[in-house]
């Protein structure tokens, strides 16, 4: 019973409109308080702030940073040329531009906002320009952002690998193929689309204006290749190579591109810094949390319920996606893979689900939430920077919904898509 009122006052806080890492800690000592557990409160104190004190969790900030100074320092702009000059000629050709362009960014943020902040304004104001509707640019604008959180780096994969004990590589790995899917299916409904609608195409480039785009964006397409390389062979682990993004984004800002100026720096720095203390309030609320809920042992009982109900581990992820996809639409991505993940882990394990391809098809869950309402975060940040109205990108976002439950069925049911690279590059998983 303790458990129970213990939910209901962090949702009615979070629908409040309490901060969600404010709401787990005062939900957090609300248990102690009714459970008379107060004497533990040192020692779960403790437990909150050793949960934060991780290595792999100092990749965030410098991603995270790495992120906004692309944005800001012109990185942005060259791939989002260079990406027209290859395939802005196909039919809707500047929907495709917009995938092929996140797919990219995606390579040196790792975030779904940051593409969607960053790239999205660029995307919108140009399509618009061309002739297609605001409903059509803001809603492929929204849905290919979610390409970010996929491939590497990938800021809630860390957080995933920080929450499970998985190698933060093996999910790099994990996430690449179905990124991939994920753009090949997107771009399947752009074309779609443009042909049904009879959207523009943008001139077909020659090779050598091709080539002087490629040299223009040379210094921004190398940064993904330095990062996964670098990660991949070993040369660095994931934590230094958001340090090496993050300082090889600042020299391209400051003395390449020279478009990074100190007081935009500066700027850019601050919001970098309110963004990861975001984040770090709700590792704090989400570890104080789980320290309840595994006294009170839910993760047991969860896995549990599901062993003595759930007939097969098809069947059991089936349970948890149609779970994670109706609490996305109310709650936002970050602070639900925090709370869930070490809730729902040991069931899957328990059913032989390999914690890899989990982790690929939570974020995955979890990014599809972000483009649905009310909550959908990623519909707000497109709505506000390509000052569309929020029920006209709802509906501009509502056919690219289709093949991304597509690409989310595939992963659950073939978890090689997942698997593949990992147990290729590594021998296992």
């Amino acid at each position: 019973m303790h458990m129970v009122l213990t939910f209901i006052l962090w949702f009615v806080l979070i629908f409040m409109g309490v901060h969600v890492g404010y709401a787990l800690i005062a939900a957090s000592m609300f248990f102690f308080t009714v459970s008379g557990s107060l004497n533990l409160v040192p020692f779960a104190l403790e437990q909150m702030f050793n949960g934060i004190n991780s290595q792999t969790l100092l990749a965030v900030p410098f991603f995270v940073l790495a992120g906004n100074l692309m944005n800001g320092g012109g990185v942005t702009t060259r791939i989002f040329d260079f990406a027209a000059s290859m395939i802005g000629h196909k039919k809707g050709g500047l929907a495709h531009v917009n995938v092929l362009a996140s797919l990219i960014f995606s390579g040196m943020s790792g975030s779904a906002l940051a593409d969607a902040g960053g790239l999205g304004q660029l995307e919108i104001k140009s399509m618009k320009d061309a002739g297609f509707d605001e409903g059509f640019a803001g809603g492929i604008t929204a849905a290919s952002c979610i390409i970010g959180p996929l491939v590497p780096p990938s800021t809630p994969l860390i957080i995933y690998a920080v929450l499970s004990n998985q190698s933060v590589e093996k999910l790099f790995m994990a996430g690449f193929l179905p990124g991939l899917l994920t753009t090949v299916a997107l771009m399947a409904m752009c074309a779609f689309l443009a042909h049904k609608r009879n959207y523009p195409s943008e001139p077909k480039r020659s090779w050598g204006y091709r080539w002087n785009s490629f040299k223009k964006s040379f210094w921004a397409l190398l940064t993904p290749v330095i990062i996964l390389i670098g990660i991949f062979t070993g040369y660095f682990t994931p934590t230094e190579a958001a340090v090496v993004a993050a300082l090889y984004t600042m020299i391209l800002g400051f003395f390449v591109y020279k478009e990074l100026t100190l007081k935009s720096f500066f700027k850019i720095c601050l919001d970098s810094i309110k963004t990861t203390g975001t984040i770090v309030l709700m590792m704090l609320g989400v570890t104080l949390f789980q320290f309840v809920i595994s006294r009170e042992q839910m993760p047991q009982a969860i896995a549990n319920f599901f062993v003595s109900n759930v007939d097969s581990k098809l069947m059991l992820l089936l349970m948890i996606n149609v779970v994670l996809l109706l609490l996305g639409t109310c709650i936002d991505a970050l602070p639900l893979q925090m709370i869930l993940v070490p809730i729902l882990l040991p069931a899957v394990m328990a059913y032989g689900v390999n914690p890899i391809q989990f982790g690929v098809v939570v974020i995955f869950n979890l990014m599809i939430g972000i483009l649905t309402p009310p909550m959908g975060t990623a519909l707000f940040v497109v709505s506000r920077v390509g000052n569309i109205q929020f029920k006209t990108l709802v509906k501009g976002v509502l056919p690219f919904l289709i093949p991304l439950i597509i690409t989310l069925i595939l992963l659950n049911v073939f978890p090689q898509i997942t698997l593949f690279l990992p147990t290729l590059l590594t021998g296992g998983v």
